[in-house]
């Protein structure tokens, strides 16, 4: 996993593990690989890994050598970017993050990938339901889900899959105050009348490895809100 060292990444591994599977978790910070493999299940390993760094990425994936699946989740805290003041710098950071280390890493897993196996990617509801400021998600959560029906064309049979969660519960959001975030988390309940919580977006993840006839799916788990 790159990823699952906190939040929904974290949740991910967790509910993994619990199935059985040998979970490898990777990480920008040592703490939080160390404090991830500490809570995981025997077994567990981690690694600190700069996924901004192509030849970083490469490095993992020759230490861990053949293996099933490929999940990434990684990502810094939401920060909204108005248009009319749009930090480009910024925006290149995050695509840098969310859509560029996603294909380093596809580059250098995929033929390591076992038959059967999968790769599993994260975008957003944002892609359908973008809010003011929203601009540079939206496109990021776009690419992502474009780059996920590709890459099931480019790399069949290996299965590619995506999770769009909405709105969740998770340390994503800590750039907010807490009186903001809740007044935010009040505001997009959606039809089930809440924000999702990590361990129930986490299932959509299992699914997508274990579903042996989905691929090219962005499956959203959202709660309704993007119908609300």
């Amino acid at each position: 996993m790159l990823g699952g060292t906190s939040g929904l990444g974290f949740a991910v591994a967790e509910h993994l593990s619990a199935r059985g599977a040998e979970i490898v978790v990777a990480s920008s910070r040592q703490e939080s690989v160390d404090k991830a493999v500490a809570k995981l299940p025997a077994g567990t390993t981690g690694h600190a890994v700069d996924l901004r760094d192509e030849a970083a990425i490469e490095r993992l994936f020759a230490w861990v050598g053949p293996f099933d699946h490929l999940v990434y989740t990684a990502g810094e805290p939401l920060r909204l970017l108005p248009a009319d003041d749009l930090d480009l710098d910024a925006a290149r950071e995050f695509f840098g993050l969310r859509f560029f280390s996603v294909l380093a890493a596809v580059k250098h897993a995929a033929a390591r990938i076992r038959p059967g196996g999968s790769i599993t990617l994260t975008t957003g509801s944002a892609e359908h339901r973008p809010a003011a400021g929203w601009s540079v998600a939206a496109a990021i959560c776009g690419a992502v889900s474009a780059l996920t029906r590709a890459l099931a064309i480019e790399l069949a049979p290996v299965r590619v899959n995506a999770v769009a969660p909405g709105v969740t519960r998770s340390p994503l959001w800590a750039g907010l105050g807490e009186d903001d975030r809740e007044a935010y988390f009040r505001q997009v309940g959606g039809l089930i009348g809440r924000v999702g919580e990590t361990d129930e977006v986490a299932r959509a993840y299992a699914y997508l490895i274990d579903q042996p006839f989905s691929t090219g799916t962005v499956l959203g788990v959202d709660g309704g809100q993007i119908l609300a």
